[in-house]
């Protein structure tokens, strides 16, 4: 367990957004962060005020003894901060030029300026949050769903450390209880300590295979899914588009190839962020521009995670459909037959037989009539692993999934070591680095360079 660690300088930094707006925000986190901002107030005495108030004055640069700015100051002392150190927020007019003066002026009467989630970091070092929180809070930030903030803020509560903390102390119960029977064996026999180490080898493994499970949900949350429309030209992919953002992004025509190149587009289904890439449409042409426009979206299919595979249900299946339903077919799709607003050439039924036992489903992109399938397969492909997001531990990053899958192949080293009749003390190194690696997740046995760096990923002031 890391010890409380205090003794830090006074950092301060910006934290919002440079830019005009109705206020800005400058914080101080230290021993000296009531002194220092005293240092440059007016109009009131920040080391009198009781903790946890909003204060009004003026910040005043004291060589020049002029007003930089009329401010409201908020003082938090310790511990029951988020730094658990003395913290104080200057509400500032909202604007590039007042809130740099503030900050300027707190570095030049002691202050430091804060390094990239030197704030957060500080909360991880003096016990307020683990690593798994700390990660959550940039989870909070670039969270571009609900979906996404509430699985964040899930995190922040501590649903996967209070699950990892755990399984970590069911391990070391089970560890203490080996090294008494090595110590002591007139009281035990090394089969009675084996099965203990094995039921509990196989718990721990459930239970690490069933967050796994989260895995590929968790960071499609966080990071959203790259997903292809695909199709010929003239098929609805830039309607499609269009109507999942939810606003007219692409240019739509009924003149085959408006779309020549690929256009970009974030959407929202359902609480799941898609990166769309609405494409060219994919057909043999001998001219060079559109003829980059199509590798392009050849290229865009490659990189998709989701592919939106349209086909026109006015029009029979043709060869360029044909050419696509064989490109994509190891790709997870969803074929759409679109255009059902008009008479119909082409039912789900004549597809191929494989094809109909797919996802497929018929809609208007136009009209916009059966979207809502669209999306609900969605969440049918890829979210199987979490029934509620709302109450279950999700692991969220690559970090987190690489030493699950670490201590999981501890845990097979345990169960094989144990099948080869090998000494005890062999295996029990085995499930200890299985809670070595658990620990690592919450930062409770990770080294000093990890720590940096996740923490250098932070934004200024956070």
């Amino acid at each position: 367990m890391l010890t409380e660690i205090t003794e830090f300088d006074t950092i301060a930094a910006i934290s919002t957004p440079l830019g005009e707006g109705a206020i800005s925000i400058v914080r101080l986190s230290g021993e000296q962060a009531i002194e220092i901002a005293n240092k440059v107030t007016r109009k009131v005495d920040l080391t009198q005020v009781a903790s946890h108030t909003i204060n009004y004055g003026h910040v005043f640069d004291p060589e020049t003894d002029q007003n930089i700015d009329e401010v409201m100051i908020s003082v938090m002392r310790a511990p029951k901060t988020f730094t658990r150190e003395d913290v104080v927020e200057i509400n500032t007019h909202g604007g590039i030029m007042a809130t740099n003066l503030v900050l300027q002026t707190l570095l030049s009467n002691g202050a430091r300026l804060a390094e990239p989630g030197e704030f957060t970091k500080r909360a991880f070092l003096n016990g307020r949050i683990d690593l798994t929180q700390a990660e959550s809070v940039m989870d909070i930030i670039r969270a571009k769903t609900d979906k996404a903030m509430q699985q964040a803020l899930n995190q922040l509560d501590g649903s996967l450390a209070h699950l990892i903390h755990n399984l970590r102390q069911e391990i070391l119960e089970v560890l203490a209880q080996v090294e008494v029977n090595i110590d002591y064996p007139e009281y035990d026999t090394d089969e009675m300590t084996t099965k203990l180490l094995l039921e509990k080898a196989q718990e721990v493994s459930q239970q690490i295979a069933g967050l796994l499970k989260t895995a590929n949900e968790g960071q499609i949350l966080n990071h959203g899914l790259q997903t292809a429309i695909i199709g010929k030209p003239n098929v609805g992919k830039s309607s499609l588009l269009n109507v999942l953002a939810h606003q007219q992004r692409a240019i739509v025509t009924d003149v085959a190839g408006t779309t020549r190149d690929v256009i970009e587009q974030m959407a929202n289904i359902n609480g799941i962020p898609l990166q769309l890439v609405d494409t060219a449409g994919i057909h043999e042409t001998d001219n060079k521009v559109e003829r980059l426009g199509v590798d392009r979206s050849l290229q865009a299919i490659n990189d998709a995670d989701l592919v939106l595979m349209l086909l026109d249900g006015s029009r029979p299946l043709e060869a360029e459909d044909q050419r696509l339903l064989s490109l994509t077919q190891n790709k997870k799709r969803i074929i759409i037959i679109n255009k059902m607003d008009l008479p119909q050439a082409l039912e789900i039924e004549q597809l191929p037989t494989n094809i109909q036992q797919e996802n497929v489903v018929q809609i208007s992109a136009v009209a916009q009539q059966g979207i809502d399938q669209i999306e609900e397969r969605i969440e049918q492909l890829f979210f199987t692993g979490i029934e509620n997001t709302a109450n279950n531990a999700v692991v969220t990053n690559a970090r987190q999934v690489g030493l699950l899958k670490q201590a999981q192949q501890a845990l097979e080293d345990v169960k094989s070591g144990i099948k080869n009749q090998m000494p005890i003390d062999l295996v029990q190194i085995d499930m200890t680095n299985c809670w070595d690696k658990l620990g690592e997740i919450t930062g409770e046995s990770a080294p000093d360079e990890l720590i940096t760096q996740l923490f250098s990923q932070f934004c200024v002031g956070k």
